[in-house]
């Protein structure tokens, strides 16, 4: 069984106690798109698993978030149109990669305006991560 330290360690990936103060201040602030989100995501209603929203992760703050699968859902403003931004937002999808993270991203338009195809994309995203890991455990979905 892991200790808490090896647990913040895995799940949150050293992230510092800063970081973990600002997700809590976000947490607080919830916008129209992540409540939106989060009502969809919460109490495992996508195939039973569990995201947890502003989460830490190393030095980012993650919309949401399944450690599970290692599957971050960002959902971008129009502020992540602006070039620097948009430069700002691959590097930090690079870096989440390079740490075994998938990163998907809906804008707040999508979520507000068509919320169908944003849980479609979910499910199939996760839907591929859960058969994955079925596999890697020896597992069917019939058993």
């Amino acid at each position: 069984m892991k200790n808490n330290s090896e647990t913040s360690l895995s799940m949150f990936y050293g992230a510092s106690a800063n970081i973990h103060e600002k997700a809590r201040a976000l947490r607080k602030r919830t916008t129209k798109t992540e409540q939106i989100l989060w009502a969809i995501l919460r109490n495992r209603q996508v195939l039973d698993l569990k995201f947890r929203r502003q989460h830490p992760i190393d030095i980012f703050i993650a919309d949401f978030y399944c450690h599970e699968i290692k599957l971050v859902i960002e959902i971008d403003g129009g502020i992540h149109n602006k070039p620097e931004n948009i430069i700002k937002d691959k590097q930090r999808t690079l870096h989440l990669e390079l740490l075994g993270i998938t990163v998907i991203r809906f804008t707040n338009n999508e979520v507000e305006n068509n919320i169908e195809n944003v849980i479609i994309e979910i499910e199939r995203e996760t839907n591929n991560f859960t058969c994955h890991r079925l596999k890697d455990e020896g597992r069917s979905e019939l058993e």
